[in-house]
């Protein structure tokens, strides 16, 4: 790190001293111990701005505090059958660690449907599993390898992508609008796999719209990812939905302990049997009420407002112009991925 940067995090530390309680206890649920490296993802996503830093901060740990961010691991989603609902619906998991110790979390962007609960029910289910990440999974890493692992990998499952699973851009992005202002700088690279025309029709207009920060994350990789993803991850760490030849169809059945998506997953069950333990330790305090747990949204920043405009932009290009039927609508964007 050099002189600029360590200069940054000493004036961003001393500005974080003077901030009172409750916001010093977030932070320290934040950072987990590890408050130099949780100061410069801040300074990452301000481009080593203090002053930008500070604010963005200050204005997370608000956050936290008057939506109770810090007991959300308390509140699960109730009844079971409601919470299975929300798990096959919005499709993530931790499929294993990567060799250098980052978790490898698997997303199935194309095959989620977020159509079985309210907005309230998925967001939270997000939060909980982000704060799940860095208060359990992350420091649990760190410990078994002895030095700080701060930040994720994520594989996203483009598999089954459709013009109508991107209606719900809406709560796709208060979800990465959430993510941006709160979590940042908290995935290492981004691996997009199974990508179909549609996908690659988007990511061209949307591409140019994001900061090179974040463009330098994005790696899309040719059919399942298999063999570029084997470089950093051993088999076993694979999702499921890479666990095939990058032209073929998988050789393996996919049983409950592989698919990182199911709530019978070991990753889901630990998830599941933390949150119902912190329940009853907060029940004791507190009775549990029904319901989802509502978390204020954030206004969209203006790159994520002009991706989210650009997308649908795109799609209403396609929509109605062809047909109504995907295979028109694959046409369409074929024709405009091949127009460079």
């Amino acid at each position: 790190m050099g002189l600029v940067s360590q200069d940054a995090l000493h004036q961003l530390q001393a500005l974080m001293d003077q901030v009172e309680e409750p916001l010093k206890k977030t932070f320290q649920n934040v950072h987990q111990g590890f408050a130099t490296e949780n100061l410069a993802r801040f300074l990452k996503a301000r481009e080593w701005n203090v002053s930008k830093a500070h604010k963005m901060l200050v204005e997370c740990l608000n956050w936290r505090v008057q939506n109770e961010i810090d007991n959300i691991l308390s509140k699960p989603i109730v009844p079971p059958d409601l919470y299975r609902s929300v798990r096959d619906s919005q499709l993530i998991g931790l499929s294993g660690y990567s060799r250098e110790g980052l978790p490898v979390f698997a997303i199935g962007v194309g095959l989620s449907t977020f159509d079985k609960a309210s907005v309230h029910y998925y967001v939270q289910s997000h939060i909980q599993i982000n704060e799940y990440r860095d208060r359990v999974v992350l420091p649990s890493a760190s410990r078994k390898h002895g030095r700080p692992i701060t930040t994720c990998i994520k594989v996203l499952d483009m598999t089954g992508l459709k013009l109508s699973a991107l209606n719900q851009i809406k709560l796709l992005t208060i979800i990465s609008s959430i993510d941006d202002l709160n979590y940042p700088e908290k995935s290492n690279t981004y691996y997009i796999v199974n990508a179909p025309y549609i996908f690659s029709a988007c990511w061209k207009v949307v591409k140019p719209l994001l900061q090179e920060r974040t463009r330098r994350k994005v790696q899309v990789l040719p059919g399942s990812g298999r063999d570029e993803l084997l470089k950093i991850m051993e088999y076993e760490s694979l999702p499921h939905f890479c666990k095939k030849q990058s032209s073929g169809s998988s050789k393996h059945s996919v049983s409950v302990s592989e698919n990182c998506y199911s709530l019978d997953h070991p990753f889901h069950q630990e998830l599941y049997n933390y949150i119902k333990q912190q329940s009853r330790i907060h029940e004791a305090v507190e009775p549990m009420k029904q319901g989802s747990f509502h978390v204020d949204f954030p206004e969209l920043p203006a790159e994520e407002e002009e991706i989210a405009k650009t997308i649908e932009s795109e799609i209403n290009k396609f929509k109605g112009s062809n047909g109504d039927s995907e295979s028109d609508y694959n046409m369409a964007f074929k024709s405009m991925v091949i127009e460079d």
